[in-house]
């Protein structure tokens, strides 16, 4: 299995990282990062940076394509010619994926269509703009499309897809490997368990930051 996780500049570092521990972690699987261009991008805080080590030109197939989100894939949402390249690539793929706002991508790319897909919870209505019907859940596989909630979802997604390619024992040996047991000290990781306070918090401190997608932008 060989999985392309699209990487460009303002990504959100775990939705790609996540994954790719999880999927470089199961034998014999290839993983590598593609850029629009080969070379580093920076994450969204500016600190982090990532390598490219191939660009969507060099990529012409693969099994498993991940397309991450972070601010800075609002400008791929008009990019023709990686939109034009996603589309390609999912010709061909067995699992065509995003996490976080990276499903709006797959659906400028008009790769949602129909389709059960979520997001982060910020961005689920915006998915009905590329006619994709938006769904709350850690991940939704709606027929060879698999899509995450935000962030850290894209760990939950990972395991789900080794599990349905290498096996259950598999993907439960690389959980383990990883250590992926989470026990948060707060039970606030979703609005319908976190108290209205702190949901109102971060909605007007993601406004603030100009986060809230409008298709125009």
């Amino acid at each position: 299995m060989k999985t392309s996780i699209l990487i460009f500049d303002g990504l959100t570092a775990l939705d790609a990282i996540g994954p790719y521990e999880v999927l470089r972690s199961v034998p014999g699987w290839e993983v590598e990062f593609v850029g629009p261009r080969v070379g580093e991008v920076r994450t969204d805080s500016g600190h982090l940076g990532l390598a490219a080590d191939c660009s969507i030109d060099d990529v012409g197939a693969t099994d498993v394509v991940l397309v991450p989100g972070g601010a800075g894939n609002r400008p791929l949402l008009r990019d023709e010619g990686l939109l034009a390249w996603l589309r390609e690539i999912d010709a061909g793929t067995k699992w065509t994926t995003s996490v976080c706002t990276g499903s709006l991508v797959l659906g400028a790319a008009g790769l949602l269509h129909g389709k059960r897909a979520t997001g982060h919870w910020l961005y689920l209505d915006p998915l009905r703009a590329y006619g994709a019907e938006p769904v709350v859940g850690r991940y939704v596989e709606d027929g060879k499309v698999l899509t995450a909630a935000g962030v850290s979802a894209g760990i939950d997604m990972a395991l789900h897809l080794v599990g349905l390619e290498a096996g259950p024992e598999v993907a439960q040996a690389v959980q383990l490997a990883i250590e992926y047991d989470p026990q948060p000290p707060f039970d606030a990781g979703h609005p319908s368990k976190a108290p209205a306070p702190i949901v109102e918090l971060v909605t007007a401190v993601s406004e603030e930051d100009g986060s809230p997608l409008s298709l125009s932008d």
